[in-house]
């Protein structure tokens, strides 16, 4: 009886073994994250207070820059990848910009802004464009829909006004090295930054969203929505490295979900807070004969 027994669990076990299941739980080796060496804590109140003093320290910017943008349209499928540019950025605060790029020694674009309304000109196409600072109508034309305001508040991440509230949720996110095959567990704080809802609403709108890794507890991302409620950028900081007496990040990704646009910046050279700007720093003089396009 006993052998017959053992020949009858063999019988139906041997089904399972030729179509490669197993009875018994089998162990595999993944990679374990390495965490950082250096975890450090802030309350809420000290990270408001952080971004406020790299705000209130901030007076101008000058950047060397490469600028690759790419065209989105999800529902068809495509995407658009131009090439990337050289350039430089210029901006002073609270909303002054300048940003001109050049693609084999040939200026592609130039485009200012004194925080009210800007000018771009192409060169190459003898065509400006003027409008607004901030998009009223939206364009087909996805290139139209690039604004000075949000390339502003992108560039840098502006302190929390006094009528904004605030609070703070804890994550760890789980970031892979390609390049050394590691993966590692990064602590970060997130803060939401809200507004109460006007006529009386107990409905907070949501502003913006801030991440902070915990290793340095400088930005590392920001979301920025609009009246709606609407994610209009979400914006990755990255790389960053000390110019003069400040950090700044030398990858900066700009994506605009809405309008389809993707704008990669990496930074090479940063001087901040000049002494002095040129008087029209910040004004692009449209040559005789060129045409001009108004935008809402």
């Amino acid at each position: 009886m006993m052998v017959r027994h053992r020949f009858g669990m063999v019988a139906m076990a041997l089904p399972l073994l030729l179509s490669g299941c197993s009875l018994l739980p089998m162990k595999r080796h993944l990679p374990v994250p390495k965490a950082p060496a250096n975890v450090q804590t802030a309350t809420p109140e000290q990270l408001v207070e952080q971004v406020n003093r790299r705000w209130d320290n901030f007076k101008n910017l000058t950047a060397t820059v490469e600028i690759q943008a790419t065209m989105l349209k999800p529902q068809e499928g495509l995407a658009t990848d131009y090439p990337s540019v050289r350039g430089w950025i210029v901006m002073e605060k609270p909303n002054h910009l300048r940003v001109a790029g050049q693609y084999l020694g040939i200026k592609a674009f130039d485009m200012a802004s004194d925080g009210i309304t800007f000018t771009l000109l192409v060169p190459t196409k003898n065509k400006a464009i003027q409008g607004p600072n901030t998009i009223t109508k939206k364009s087909e034309k996805q290139f139209e829909n690039i604004r000075p305001g949000f390339f502003f508040d992108a560039m840098i991440v502006r302190g929390v006004e006094p009528e904004d509230f605030y609070s703070e949720t804890s994550d760890t996110e789980t970031i892979e090295d390609a390049a050394k095959k590691h993966l590692y567990t990064m602590p970060e704080y997130i803060l939401n930054i809200t507004r109460h809802a006007p006529n009386g609403s107990r409905r907070d709108k949501p502003v913006r969203v801030l991440t902070f890794h915990r290793d340095d507890l400088l930005p590392s991302n920001q979301d920025m929505y609009d009246s709606e409620g609407n994610l209009e950028s979400q914006v990755t900081y990255s790389a960053y490295q000390s110019f003069g007496d400040s950090k700044y990040p030398t990858r900066v990704v700009i994506k605009r979900p809405l309008e389809g646009i993707q704008i990669v910046l990496t930074v090479e050279k940063v001087v901040n807070n000049q002494d002095h700007l040129p008087a029209d720093e910040f004004s692009v003089k449209i040559p005789a004969g060129t045409q001009i396009q108004s935008l809402q």
